[in-house]
Formats: structure tokens, sequence, C-alpha cells
């Protein structure tokens, strides 16, 4: 970290540690649009993440120091000190008890952070894929750091899932693919000047993918079979502060999801019986919508209509809900590469926009999309959800910190707002057609779900009396993926994709309704402050400009805007 922090104030101290971070980890450098790190990739070995961590530990002095420096009490400085303190304790907590020696997740690992940040690593000019060949060439160093950390983990006792592995295992099997792989495709639009280079450093980053999946396969899952996929309260505790930013009351959580699915099976029914009266379930209607409702053919016509469908609620909103700055109403809709998790997601803009925010859709294969299955979703991933709170983060960052517009985002908050936003295009009318209405109430479902089955399976929980579903016996992953696939419109490979996420995020899809609980909790609030007075569009620039708050301090923040 650089020597200009010995007399800082925290928010100095907090962008350093970003710019001391990047130096690490480079992947972190490219999605902020650092040039300089498209050519490398982290270590993820244990001497690499002992080397954060040392950082992490060298950051928390400093800003002990500074907060005691003249000037720290100034409300920015105060928050900014108050959410770096609440992260790298967080992670430093989860480093200390060797979680990232047994980290195996079908979305969220170093495995899937290298191969998806060539998605986002420019490609403009010659010299862009120039670094993209030398990046390549770092991939097998990469992995091998991975496959270190693990066989470390194997040598403490500590497995990773035996189910995250036998679904990491067929992920890396299709990008290995048969004639090239993932990365020989990625590379091919590369200048002809550099075709040699690039189709090395395909073939050495796709020979380290099977590599790991050879290990994975004939060393790593032997030794794991029998371990359980569930993590037991102690560690799902730490995970949960992890994502939430808050110490969260478990079983009261536990208690609100099950809340929220029966109020939201109940408003399920009613717009079901608008779409096919007699329903047996809203599922049953669903079901008929994915043959006779609305739908989208075609994969680059169901991209540009996703696109067309974040410009138009850009145009609708900006000036009366939202008062949006011009490079902040630039979205890009994408298609995922293929062996990525079922569920679409959202990539933020690089620092200066010259990356603008994307969104993803996983097709798994499918070429017929129901529109109901995306309208919700894409306010969530898009707009107004996920593109306009962490575009605007980036778009103030000046007068935050960099931290707090980046690296310090807690997964709740971002995900409680995306959820709000779904809620709140349903309130401004938006979801007024039946289809699309149960479709939103459906997404709505699937988050309670996961309230209720992630923290039940892993804590292993009793399934309450009120439950139509297996009242009185104790959660497990078999009985989750049951429960899930009753009370939701997904097809069965979303489902189990899901299901394995779950086990390996633990504490982390509890964050959409918790964190959505904390926002609609701050908006009453601040509603009940202001009484008729109250402007909505001044509530919603002021939250979104506040940049990342856990949600031990989101309620609090929000109700006084």
């Amino acid at each position: 970290m650089p020597n200009h922090t010995s007399d800082a104030l925290p928010r100095r101290i907090a962008d350093a540690h970003v710019d001391a971070y990047t130096a690490l980890d480079p992947i972190t450098g490219t999605y902020l649009g650092v040039p300089e790190s498209s050519r490398h990739l982290p270590d993820f070995s244990p001497s690499g993440q002992e080397a954060v961590a040392s950082l992490t530990r060298t950051t928390l002095d400093r800003l002990a120091e500074a907060e005691k420096r003249p000037g720290a009490e100034d409300e920015r400085e105060r928050r900014c000190a108050r959410l770096l303190r609440e992260r790298l304790t967080a992670e430093l907590a989860v480093h200390e008890a060797d979680e990232p020696l047994r980290t195996v997740s079908n979305l969220h690992s170093p495995l899937h952070a290298v191969r998806d940040v060539f998605t986002i690593t420019p490609t403009d000019t010659d010299e862009d894929w120039a670094a993209v060949a030398a990046r390549l060439r770092a991939v097998p160093a990469a992995l091998e750091g991975y496959r270190a950390s693990l066989a470390e983990g194997l040598a403490r006792k500590l497995p990773g899932g035996p189910r995250q592995v036998a679904t990491v295992v067929g992920q890396l099997a299709e990008w290995i693919g048969t004639d090239g792989g993932w990365f020989r495709e990625f590379t091919a639009p590369g200048p002809e000047a550099l075709r040699t280079e690039l189709d090395e450093g395909a073939a050495a980053a796709t020979g380290a993918l099977a590599a790991l999946r050879d290990w994975l396969r004939e060393v790593y899952a032997p030794a794991v079979e029998g371990a359980p996929d569930v993590v037991g309260r102690e560690r799902y505790t730490r995970f949960a502060r992890l994502w939430n930013g808050t110490d969260l009351d478990l079983d009261e959580a536990y208690a609100y999801g099950w809340g929220e699915f029966h109020r939201l099976l109940g408003e399920m029914r009613t717009e079901a019986e608008k779409i096919l009266p007699g329903a047996a379930t809203p599922w049953q209607a669903l079901a008929h919508l994915d043959t006779h409702g609305a739908h989208i053919e075609g994969v680059e016509e169901v991209r540009r209509w996703l696109q067309q469908l974040m410009d138009e609620a850009i145009e609708a909103l900006d000036g009366t809900h939202f008062d949006l700055a011009e490079r902040v109403k630039r979205v890009e809709s994408r298609i995922a590469p293929p062996g990525t998790a079922a569920a679409p997601y959202y990539s933020p803009p690089s620092e200066d926009f010259s990356r603008p925010g994307r969104t993803w859709l996983p097709t798994m294969g499918r070429t017929r999309f129901p529109v109901y299955d995306l309208v919700s979703t894409w306010y969530h991933e898009g707009v107004p959800g996920h593109h306009l709170q962490l575009a605007q983060w980036t778009h103030v960052a000046g007068r935050l910190s960099r931290y707090q517009a980046t690296l310090g985002q807690v997964s709740a908050n971002a995900e409680g707002w995306a959820l709000y936003a779904e809620r709140l295009m349903d309130e401004l009318g938006f979801l007024a057609d039946p289809e699309r209405r149960l479709g939103y109430l459906d997404c709505q479902m699937m988050r309670a779900v996961r309230v209720i089955i992630d923290i039940g399976m892993h804590l292993e929980l009793e399934i309450p009396a009120h439950s139509p579903f297996h009242p009185g016996e104790r959660w497990t992953p078999a009985l989750a993926q049951e429960f899930f696939a009753r009370h939701s419109s997904h097809p069965a490979p979303y489902v189990e994709s899901e299901l394995v996420r779950y086990l390996g995020m633990p504490g982390q899809a509890i964050g959409y309704k918790l964190g959505e609980r904390a926002w609609l909790t701050g908006r009453a609030a601040a509603r009940r402050a202001h009484g008729a007075a109250f402007d909505l569009k001044a509530w919603h620039m002021a939250a979104l400009s506040q940049g990342s708050l856990g949600l031990d301090d989101l309620v609090a923040e929000l109700s006084v805007l």
C-alpha cells in the first residue's frame, strides 16, 4: 500500500486499499477498468490468499489510526470507515476459518472468476488482444494455485461439498468441449497478426481446464465422498455476515421466509385464476403460459427484446422516478457464455464507463423464451435494478470513495435493491398484465423459498407444522430441491443449478428478500418522517448515491433521507 496513507483519513485509506487489492487481484482490476490488469490473473494458492489477508490486516490497522485524526468525524469519513471495517472484518473471518481452502461452487469460485473475466476483458484493438493472449498464458498458473488450495484443504480435512464438485466437473467438460473449447471460440475473432499467440494461449488455457477437471474427478471427488454438502450453523453464521453485512437472527429470518411464502402464495392464486381458471396451483397456470403465453423466438431476438425493454424502462422512469446521468442510461443486453449457472446476472460498468453495465442471459440451450419469465427478471438485473444502483455508485464515486462504489459492495444491499426495483415496477403499474404480474410473483416466491431452504437445509431446521410440505421433518438438500421444484416455474435443470448454487454460497441467497425488507422499511420510515412532503424521486436518488452499506446500517441511513 502506498506510503501516502500515513496521515490519511478513512476514505483515503479505503481507496489506497482498492489500489493495493487490485495489484493482488487483476480480475478485480479488469472489472474496475484498470488497463494494466488485463494481462494478469491472481494467485489463488494458499500463499496468494494469505497475501490478501495480510493486506486486509494492514488496512484495518491503518483505519484504526485514521479514525483518531481530526476530520474523521465527518459524516462521509464516518460512513466509509464503518463500511471498510465491517467488510474487511467479515472477509478476514472467512479467511481465518480456512474457507477458501474448500471453495467449490458452480458460480462463485476462483475457477469461475478466471473464465468470466475474459468476457469483460477489452478486445477492441490489437493491443487489447495481445493482453488477452498474455492473460491466457496465465490461466494454467492461476488454476494450479486454486488446485493447491483445495489440496491443502484436503490435507487439513476441510472438504468441499460432493454435489458441488460433481457439478463443476460437468461445467468443466462443457467449457473444454470437443473442438477446442470455450477459449478457442472466444479468441476466434482476434486479429490474424496474433493468431499464433492466441491459439497457443487458448490451447494452454483449455489444457489447464482439462487438468483441473481430471484432478477434481480422480483425486478430489473420491476424497470428499460422503462429506456433507451443508455447512452447519457456525459456518453459516460467518457466511451470512459476509453476504449480508449484519449478524442475522437466523431463526427470525427463517420464520419471515415462511410468512412471505404464504402471503405470496395467496397473491399467486389470485393472478393464476385470471390466466387459467380452475388451475390447481399457480404453477399449473405458469406451465400453461410456457406453451400458450407471449414469448420470444430466437436467441438474438430475445437479446434485442431485452435491450428494448431496458431502453423503454429508462425512458419511462428518467425524470419521473429517477434523475439519471447520461452515462448511467447506457446498458447492454448480452447472452451469457455456455456452461454458466442457470440464473441471469449483471456486470457493472468500468469506473470510466468505457465498458457499460451489461445484463447476461444464460439460454441453457433454449431458443423459445416466455415473456412472463423475463420482464420482472430484467427489471431486477437491468433497469431499475442492478444497473441503476451500481452504475449510479460508479457515477458518484468521486463524492464517496472508490471503495464504497466498488470493492465494498454488500450483496444483500444490491440484491435487496434489485428485488425492491421489481416491486417498484409493480407499484408503478408496469406489471398490470396478468402474465407479467404472475411472473413477477413467481420471482418473488423464488426469493422467499430461498430464505426457507437456504437457512433450513444448512442449519437442518425443522419444517413447521403450517407447511404444506413434509411438516415436522428436518430439511435436507433432497427435500429442498423437491420443495423448490414444486414452487417454481423453472425447469428441472434450473432448479438443480440453483440448489447447487445455494450449497456452494451459503447465506448469499437469503439477502434478496432480507435486503428488500430493509429497503422497504427504510422507505416507509422516510415517508413517515416527511409526510406529505415525501418525494420518491429525490429519495431514490439520495438512496442510490450513498454507496454500499451493510444491512446493519442500511435501514438507519435510508430512514433519514
